[in-house]
């Protein structure tokens, strides 16, 4: 049974930092890249980041470039998020979800993930 659990959300000021989880089951871990979206109220879902499982090339959003760094914990089938320098326009909820590889076109990250996991919110207060 494939298990994605995003964890690490809550209430933070802005410039803050937040670190969100993504623990896996169910599946093996080495051979699926991770990616991160959100989704904010009345928007679209947006790709944040994904990190692949062949050699762990990471790809970020424009929004997020240089804040974000995706990271993997291969052994804890753990996927992490840090985020720094958080504004308010990153309030979302996130979600973690697996894919055998990132699909990206331009700078977008796509969401034709196979698994998803529920989210974590994210509210970043001004």
């Amino acid at each position: 049974d494939v298990q994605l659990q995003a964890s690490g959300g809550g209430l933070v000021q802005a410039g803050g930092s937040l670190r969100l989880s993504c623990a896996a089951s169910g599946f093996t871990f080495d051979d699926y890249a991770i990616g991160w979206f959100r989704q904010a109220p009345g928007k679209e879902r947006e790709g944040v980041s994904c990190i692949s499982s062949s050699d762990g090339t990471t790809y970020y959003g424009d929004s997020v470039k240089g804040r974000f760094t995706i990271s993997r914990d291969n052994a804890k089938n753990t996927v992490y998020l840090r985020m720094n320098n958080l504004k308010p326009e990153d309030t979302a909820v996130y979600y973690c979800a697996a894919d055998s590889g990132c699909t990206v076109i331009g700078s977008a990250i796509l969401g034709v993930m196979d698994y998803w996991g529920k989210g974590t919110l994210v509210t970043v207060s001004s």
